[in-house]
């Protein structure tokens, strides 16, 4: 139910009991200075592990050493599939370069 005070219907906002008026009280003004300053602190400190991360994720020259090493491990572990592989590739090209050169075109 509206009524003319208040024609929205909700209930207004009341600061509670126990909030002061700021700078009433030096120690609450110096607590909440130093919550926005640890907050601050938390948000940089997470923001540069986020900068971290990614700078990580995008540093090309490490992914690429990652993948040699993978690559060099799997090839000791088992050089079969990489020889039949490099083969393939070989037979490839040749055919490639063969038709090239043979060709009516």
């Amino acid at each position: 139910m509206t009524d003319s005070t208040n024609p929205t219907g909700t209930t207004p906002y009341t600061a509670p009991a126990s909030a002061a008026p700021v700078g009433s009280d030096p120690s609450a003004l110096e607590n909440a200075k130093a919550a926005v300053t640890d907050s601050v602190e938390a948000t940089r400190l997470k923001l540069e592990q986020t900068l971290d991360a990614i700078e990580d994720k995008f540093d090309v020259k490490k992914r690429t050493d990652e993948v040699t090493e993978r690559v060099q491990r799997s090839y000791e572990e088992n050089p079969v599939p990489w020889i039949i592989g490099a083969t393939a590739v070989a037979v490839g090209v040749i055919g490639l370069v063969a038709w090239a050169i043979f060709s009516d075109d």
